[in-house]
C-alpha cells in the first residue's frame, strides 16, 4: 500500500516493473515482553521519494497504512535515511556551530525562558517582560506555541516592542540577546510576511510550530532563514498526539529526524524531569540524532539503525517543559 500495492490486482501492474518499486519487509522480530507485537523492518527503493521533500516521505510511509482495518495498532519506531537521499536536503539553516559563532557564546548551554502568561498580555507589557528577562541574564526569551496574532496582541506590535527590548538589553549588557518571534500563521504567505518583517527590524531568530504548520511550510521557512541569515527555533506543538501512545503513532525520534531534514536550528526535546512525558535514555537517543554527525545503532536508546548524517548541520536540543518534578 505504501509503495506499489493496492487492495486488488489491476491491469496497470503490467505496465511497470513492480519488483523494482515495491517495498520489502526483510525482518520480523517479537517485541520483548509483549504478546502478539512485532518489530517489522521494511525497506523502500529511493526512487519512490521526491528529492528534498519530507512531506512526500511521510505521505508515502504513513499516509494510508495506519488506517487499515487489518491492523489493531501500528507505530513507526525509527527510520534510516540513506546518504544519497540526505544529500538532497538543505537541513538546518545554520546549525549549532554557526549559531554559537553568531552569538559569540561557547562552552555552556544557552539559557532562556518562555514569557508567561503566554496569552493575554498587551504587546507593550509583553515587551517589558522580555526586557526584564534578558536584562536579568537570559540569552533568549521566546513566544509560546500559540502566540500568533490575536486581538489582544497583533504580531506586528509584538515584534516591534520585543525588538526594542532586545536592543535595550543588548546595549546594557554588551552581549547578543534574542527572542524567538513566532511567525507561524494561517497561510505560508502570511508566515513569510512576518519573517520578512522580523528580518527588516533586525531580530536574530524566528520561531515556527513545525507540526501544526506542516513540513512544506517549515522547509520553505528554513530555506529562507539560510538565505537571509536568520536563526530558526522549532516548537513541537501537537507532537504528543502523534507520539505518546506506545503501540500506535510515530515515535518522536522519527519526527526529530524529519525535522533535521526539513530544517531548524533548535528543536524542543523535553527535559525528562519536567512536566512533559519522556524517558531519559530514549530522550538521549533522539538528542543524539538531532546533533551528532554519526549515530550507531543502540536499542537501549531506541536507535534501531546506524545513521550517517553526512555532515548535515546539527540541531540544538531545547530542554523544554519546565524543570518542576511531578
Amino acid at each position: 500500500e505504501s509503495s506499489t500495492g493496492t487492495w486488488t490486482t489491476v491491469w496497470t501492474d503490467g505496465l511497470t516493473d513492480l519488483d523494482r518499486y515495491k517495498g520489502r519487509c526483510y525482518e520480523v522480530e517479537p517485541v520483548p515482553g509483549e504478546d502478539n507485537q512485532y518489530f517489522c523492518f521494511v525497506a523502500y527503493p529511493m526512487d519512490l521519494f521526491e528529492e528534498g521533500s519530507v512531506t512526500n516521505i511521510l505521505t508515502s510511509l504513513v499516509g494510508n497504512v495506519f488506517g487499515f482495518k487489518a491492523l489493531r495498532a501500528l507505530r513507526l519506531e525509527d527510520i534510516r535515511f540513506p546518504v544519497a537521499l540526505l544529500k538532497t536536503f538543505q537541513g538546518p539553516p545554520h546549525g549549532i556551530t554557526v549559531e554559537r559563532d553568531l552569538l559569540n557564546k561557547y562552552g555552556r548551554p544557552l539559557l532562556g525562558c518562555t514569557i508567561k502568561p503566554k496569552l493575554g498580555l498587551s504587546a507593550k507589557n509583553y515587551g517589558r517582560a522580555v526586557y526584564e528577562c534578558l536584562r536579568g541574564g537570559l540569552d533568549f526569551t521566546k513566544d509560546d506555541e500559540n502566540i500568533n496574532s490575536q486581538p489582544f496582541m497583533r504580531w506586528r506590535d509584538r515584534f516591534l516592542f520585543v525588538q526594542e527590548a532586545i536592543e535595550k538589553s543588548q546595549a546594557e549588557t554588551n552581549e547578543v540577546k534574542g527572542h524567538y518571534l513566532n511567525v507561524t500563521a494561517a497561510t505560508c504567505e502570511e508566515m513569510m510576511e512576518r519573517a520578512e518583517f522580523a528580518k527588516e527590524i533586525g531580530t536574530p531568530i524566528v520561531m515556527h510550530d513545525f507540526i501544526t504548520g506542516g513540513f512544506t511550510a517549515n522547509t520553505t521557512l528554513a530555506k529562507w532563514c539560510r538565505r537571509n541569515g536568520v536563526l530558526l527555533h522549532i516548537h513541537r506543538a501537537m507532537h504528543a498526539v502523534i507520539d505518546r501512545q506506545r503501540n500506535h503513532g510515530i515515535h518522536f525520534r522519527v519526527l526529530a529526524k524529519c525535522l533535521r531534514l526539513s530544517g531548524g536550528d533548535h528543536l524542543h526535546s523535553g527535559t525528562v524531569v519536567g512536566k512533559l512525558e519522556g524517558e531519559r535514555d530514549i530522550t538521549l537517543g533522539f538528542v543524539d540524532q538531532m546533533r551528532e554527525d554519526y549515530v550507531e545503532e543502540d536499542r537501549s536508546r531506541g536507535n534501531f539503525f546506524t545513521q550517517d548524517w553526512a555532515s548535515l548541520p546539527g540541531v540544538m536540543p531545547v530542554a523544554s517543559g519546565g524543570i518542576h518534578v511531578w
